[in-house]
């Protein structure tokens, strides 16, 4: 039976095949989320640039976040990213988890991205 390593990456490769097959031209939000923090990527695939990108790493988050794990650090990393997004110019995109499970962590940032404006 394969280890908990090969499975990650082959959901992961079904998920971003499936994503080919229905994004058009529009950017990619992709998630990536370890036991400490998460972040988050708006990229341009066409173009193969990032456009966006936020974490709890970042310094005007990190203040503000008492730890960087948890839904709330998620939400704001949600948020912070879709503005930043906008303000480049980004409006529709498609949500690329990953690997990863659409609970938790990764569902409280894509919520807090689509209450903060992005369509998807």
């Amino acid at each position: 039976m394969p280890n908990s390593k090969k499975l990650f990456e082959r959901r992961r490769n079904r998920v971003r095949t499936g994503l080919r097959k229905i994004a058009g031209d529009r950017a990619r939000l992709s998630i990536h989320r370890t036991n400490q923090h998460i972040y988050a990527q708006v990229i341009d695939d066409q173009n193969s640039v990032t456009v966006a990108a936020a974490s709890t790493l970042d310094e005007g988050l990190r203040k503000g976040l008492k730890v960087g794990s948890n839904s709330e650090a998620a939400a704001a990393v949600g948020k912070l990213i879709a503005d930043r997004a906008k303000s480049a110019g980004v409006k529709q995109v498609v949500f690329d988890r990953g690997g990863f499970l659409y609970h938790g962590r990764v569902k409280a940032l894509a919520d807090a991205a689509r209450e903060a404006g992005l369509d998807f």
